[in-house]
């Protein structure tokens, strides 16, 4: 089985005590042990203000955790006690390896393409050469005119 990386916010009653929410990371962190899980990072994010109402609040706190997984159930698993959970009034779960995978695979296309384009060689264009020549040879055909007709006369 492959690893997996997720990204896990659940935002918490903004009147939540903080021994509610370290409670609520504890069970999170037991269950990502026993599967097998790491959590790579848990950052605290405060009270905020939500877009719109969220069972009657306007703020809330949001918890930020990244995990890497090789267990499927796991997410399920997490999700399910979240909404268990009086103190948590939202949450979101988000793999982010996939859209990694998919950036990665644009990358590789992009170098294939450009590895089979033809580098193409700055060359000096010909107009820009050619338009102090041409005004160079204007005073010269000038000058040769009058000679030509004094010559034909």
């Amino acid at each position: 089985m492959e690893e997996r990386l997720y990204d896990l916010i659940f935002i918490a009653r903004p009147a939540t005590p903080e021994d509610e929410i370290k409670k609520v990371l504890t069970g999170i962190e037991a269950t990502c042990t026993e599967k097998g899980a790491k959590i790579e990072k848990t950052e605290h994010w405060g009270t905020r203000k939500l877009a719109y109402r969220v069972a009657k609040h306007r703020e809330g706190i949001y918890v930020y955790q990244q995990i890497r997984t090789t267990h499927n159930e796991l997410i399920a698993e997490l999700e399910r006690r979240l909404r268990v959970q009086d103190v948590v009034i939202k949450y979101l779960t988000v793999r982010l390896d996939e859209d990694l995978k998919r950036q990665k695979k644009l990358v590789h296309k992009r170098e294939i393409r450009t590895a089979r384009r033809p580098r193409r060689t700055p060359a000096a264009t010909p107009s820009a050469p050619s338009a102090p020549s041409q005004a160079a040879q204007a005073p010269a055909q000038a000058q040769a005119a009058p000679d030509r007709t004094s010559t034909t006369s």
